[in-house]
C-alpha cells in the first residue's frame, strides 16, 4: 500500500494582515525591538486572534546567528562564557526567530532543564538536558492561558526574562545559561487574573476586544476567509509588506542606542508614573524603556511627547490594579491629563517650529499622513481600509468603557451591594490525607514542598530526584554490575523520585441558601460579607471556586467551577433572595457539579462551603431527604464546611449542626468565618 503524501504545514497568518489590532501590534513589535522591556501579556477575551498574532510575529523577526551545535543558541561574535556547550570553537549558523511555546501543564525540570542524575554519579559529569528556556533564548516564548499556570512557574519565566538567564539547581549541582527572550502571555480574565504581583512583572500589557463596527468584522472575515481558502497565496500577497516590516524592525534595533532620553522625559514620565500612583519602580522603568523603542521605531533619536504617550497607554494599566478584585484598565482622559500637568520633555531637534509634528506612530504629520519621502509603514494600506471603521468602534468601545466604569460599584474595597467591607477569613481546608496541585491551601502530596519520601520513577518520568533513595537503590548492585572505577554503575531503575508534602490548590464550591429564611437585609449582608471574605481567601490561595444557590423550588448552578474569583463576586452581588428552601436539591446540585468537575480535573480535590441555617421547607419531608443528600456526599468523601447563617439570639432548632454531623464536616456558626474571630469561639467552646 503507498503511504499517503505527506502535507506541508500551512504559512503562518501575515502579521500585517491582521485587521483592528494596532495596540497589540505595537506593543509585540516594541517588544521584539526592545526584550528588556518585560513581555507582553495580552488579555481579551476568545476569538480575537491573541494567539494568531503571537505566532504571525515569529515571520517578521530577523533571522539570527548562532554557533552551529550550541543547544543555547549562543552568539558567534559574543559567546557566552558560562554556555554549558562552551568553550565555543564550532562554524557560525544562521536559523530562523524560534518560537517556543510553553504549555499549562509543564513541570519546573521541563521550563528550566534538568540534570542526568545517572551520569552525575557514574561518570561524575555534570550533564545538563536544557529546557524551554534554553531552546527560547534569542527568540519567543509564548504561554498561552498564562493565569492558569502555577504561580511559582511564572515567577521563574519572568525572573529569567528580566535577568537575561535561567538557573538550574540541583542537589549541590549549579548550572546557568543565557536565557533572553520576547516573553509574550495570552489569557482570558473570564477564567481568572492574575495576581497583582505577577501582574506587575509583564512590562506591557493589551486588551483586546472584538470590534463592534460591522465595517471593521467584515475585513476580518474576508481577511479570514481568503486566508483558509488559500493560504500560500494569501500569504504571498502580504510578502512585501511582511519584509518591509521586518527590515524597520532591524533598522530600529541598529537605532536603539542612539536614542536620547532627555532628563526633561525622564521628569514627564515620573510625574505620569506618580499621578497614577503606581507602587514602586518598574512602571517608570518600563515606560520610558518603551518610550525609547517607540521612538526607534518611529526612526527619531530623540524621546517626544507622542513616545511617552504611547508607552503610558501599554506600560499602566495593569499596574493600576489596588484590590485583587478591580479589572485593570487606564482613563484615556486621565492620561491625558496627567501629560498635559507634566513637564514636557525639551525639545532637542533642530525640525522648523512651523513644521507639523509628527504623529504618534512616527510617520508623518500630525493628521497621520505621510510625509513626501517618508518611510512609509507596510501595514498602512490595512490601516487606511479600515479607518472609518476603527473612529466608530473607538467611539463606541469608549462608550461601554465608560458605562463599565459607571456600574462597577465599590471595586477598591472589594464589597458587593448589600455587603460590608470584607475581613481575613479562617482557613477552611482539606483535613483528610491526599495527593493534589500545588497550591497554598490543605495540605497535600505536591510537586512542591519538603521531602518527605522518596518512590519509584515511572519509565522516563520526569522529577526531582531523591539521591540517597538512589544510591541507596544502586549501592547493592555494584559487585553484580561489574564496577571498576570510582564511579556508580547506575541504571535508570534506580533513580527514585522525591516525595515532596506541601499545600494544594483545591475546588472551593460554595452552596449559599437563596431562600426567604436568608432574606432579612441584615442577614443576607452578614452572609454575603462572609462568602465574599472566602472568595478573597480563595483568590490569594489560588483555587479554583463554583457557587451553586437554592431557593424556590429548585437548586442553580450560578457559576461552574472556574478560576475567576471575580467573576464570582459579581455573581454574588445579583444573588436574588426569596421563595421556599430546596436545601435536598442544592445538595444533589452540588453533589453533581463535583463529579463532573473530578472528571475534568481529577487532581484538584473539592472543598464544599455550605451556607444555611439548616432549614427545608420545599416538598415532602424536606428535612429527611435533605439528610439523605447529605449522607451521600458524606459517602464519596467530600469534605465539607458547613456555615450555620440561624441567628445567635432567640430560639436555635440546631438543624444545621445535624447536617453537619451527616455531611461528617466541619461546623462553623457565621461569627467565626472571621480569623479573628477564633480565639472568642475556642474559649466560648471550652466554657461549654
Amino acid at each position: 500500500m503507498r503511504a499517503a503524501p505527506t502535507r506541508a504545514a500551512a504559512p503562518s497568518f501575515p502579521f500585517t494582515a491582521i485587521v483592528g489590532m494596532d495596540d497589540l501590534q505595537l506593543a509585540l513589535i516594541l517588544a521584539a525591538i526592545s526584550p528588556g522591556i518585560g513581555g507582553v501579556l495580552i488579555r481579551g477575551e476568545k476569538g480575537t486572534a491573541k494567539s494568531t498574532a503571537v505566532r504571525a510575529l515569529t515571520e517578521i523577526l530577523p533571522a539570527v546567528d548562532v554557533v552551529s551545535g550550541c543547544r543555547f543558541s549562543c552568539d558567534p561574535d559574543r559567546p557566552d562564557p558560562a554556555c554549558p556547550d562552551g568553550p565555543h570553537v564550532s562554524e557560525r549558523a544562521v536559523r530562523p526567530a524560534r518560537l517556543v511555546e510553553l504549555p499549562v501543564g509543564a513541570t519546573e525540570d521541563r521550563v528550566l532543564g534538568s540534570l542526568h542524575l545517572e551520569k552525575a554519579l557514574a561518570e561524575g559529569v555534570t550533564a545538563y538536558e536544557p529546557g524551554l528556556l534554553a531552546a527560547a533564548h534569542r527568540g519567543l516564548l509564548y504561554v498561552d492561558e498564562v493565569n492558569l499556570l502555577h504561580d511559582h512557574l511564572v515567577d521563574v519565566l519572568l525572573d529569567a526574562a528580566a535577568m537575561g538567564r535561567a538557573t538550574v539547581e540541583r542537589d549541590g549541582v549549579s548550572v546557568t545559561h543565557p536565557a533572553r527572550f520576547v516573553l509574550v502571555g495570552t489569557m482570558n480574565p473570564e477564567e481568572g487574573e492574575l495576581r497583582p504581583q505577577l501582574l506587575d512583572r509583564f512590562g506591557l500589557t493589551v486588551d483586546v476586544v472584538a470590534s463592534r463596527d460591522p465595517a471593521v468584522r467584515v475585513e476580518v472575515l474576508r481577511a479570514r476567509l481568503g486566508y483558509e481558502a488559500d493560504p500560500a497565496g494569501f500569504t504571498a500577497r502580504y510578502g512585501g509588506s511582511q519584509r518591509e516590516l521586518a527590515e524597520r524592525i532591524v533598522k530600529a534595533r541598529d537605532l536603539l542606542s542612539e536614542v536620547v532620553l532627555t532628563d526633561a522625559a525622564l521628569r514627564q514620565i515620573a510625574e505620569i508614573c506618580a499621578s497614577f500612583d503606581v507602587d514602586g519602580m518598574r512602571a517608570d522603568l518600563v515606560t520610558a524603556r518603551t518610550a525609547v523603542a517607540h521612538a526607534a521605531w518611529s526612526g527619531r533619536t530623540v524621546v517626544e511627547v507622542e513616545d511617552i504617550r504611547a508607552a503610558a497607554k501599554l506600560a499602566l494599566p495593569h499596574r493600576r490594579r489596588r484590590n485583587p478584585f478591580d479589572a485593570p484598565g487606564l482613563d484615556e482622559q486621565q492620561l491625558e491629563d496627567a501629560i498635559n500637568n507634566s513637564t514636557p520633555p525639551e525639545d532637542d531637534s533642530e525640525d522648523d517650529p512651523d513644521d507639523d509634528p509628527p504623529s504618534p506612530d512616527g510617520r508623518g504629520g500630525s493628521d497621520g499622513t505621510p510625509d513626501q519621502g517618508s518611510e512609509s509603514d507596510p501595514m498602512d494600506a490595512r490601516r487606511s481600509a479600515e479607518s472609518a471603521g476603527e473612529e466608530s468602534a473607538g467611539e463606541e468601545a469608549a462608550g461601554q468603557e465608560a458605562a463599565g466604569r459607571a456600574t462597577a460599584g465599590p471595586a477598591p474595597t472589594g464589597e458587593v451591594a448589600g455587603s460590608a467591607a470584607p475581613y481575613k477569613a479562617r482557613l477552611l481546608s482539606v483535613q483528610a490525607p491526599g495527593a493534589g496541585v500545588a497550591g497554598r491551601r490543605s495540605r497535600a502530596i505536591t510537586e512542591v514542598g519538603r521531602v518527605v519520601g522518596e518512590r519509584a520513577r515511572l519509565g522516563r518520568e520526569n522529577g526531582r530526584p531523591h539521591l540517597l533513595g538512589t544510591l541507596r537503590t544502586a549501592a547493592p548492585h555494584q559487585q553484580t554490575r561489574g564496577r571498576t572505577g570510582p564511579g556508580l554503575v547506575v541504571r535508570p531503575a534506580d533513580v527514585r523520585l522525591a516525595v515532596r508534602e506541601g499545600r494544594e490548590g483545591n475546588l472551593v464550591l460554595f452552596c449559599v441558601d437563596a431562600s426567604g429564611s436568608m432574606g432579612t437585609k441584615k442577614r443576607m449582608s452578614e452572609v454575603k460579607t462572609a462568602i465574599v471574605s472566602l472568595l478573597l481567601d480563595a483568590y490569594q490561595r489560588r483555587d479554583t471556586v463554583g457557587l451553586v444557590t437554592f431557593a424556590g423550588a429548585a437548586s442553580t448552578v450560578a457559576l461552574p467551577p472556574t478560576g475567576s474569583v471575580e467573576t464570582a463576586v459579581r455573581r454574588l452581588e445579583s444573588l436574588p433572595t426569596g421563595g421556599r428552601t430546596p436545601l435536598a436539591e442544592g445538595l444533589l446540585q452540588a453533589a453533581e457539579v463535583l463529579r463532573i468537575a473530578a472528571i475534568r480535573d481529577p487532581r484538584r480535590r473539592p472543598l464544599l462551603v455550605l451556607v444555611t441555617d439548616g432549614r427545608a421547607t420545599h416538598g415532602d419531608q424536606a428535612f429527611a431527604r435533605a439528610r439523605r443528600a447529605a449522607g451521600l456526599l458524606a459517602q464519596r468523601g467530600v469534605a465539607t464546611v458547613v456555615v450555620d447563617c440561624e441567628p445567635r439570639r432567640g430560639l436555635r432548632l440546631g438543624l444545621a449542626a445535624e447536617l453537619a454531623a451527616d455531611l461528617r464536616a466541619e461546623y462553623l456558626d457565621l461569627g467565626d468565618v472571621a480569623a479573628g474571630n477564633l480565639v472568642r469561639a475556642v474559649t466560648e467552646r471550652k466554657a461549654a
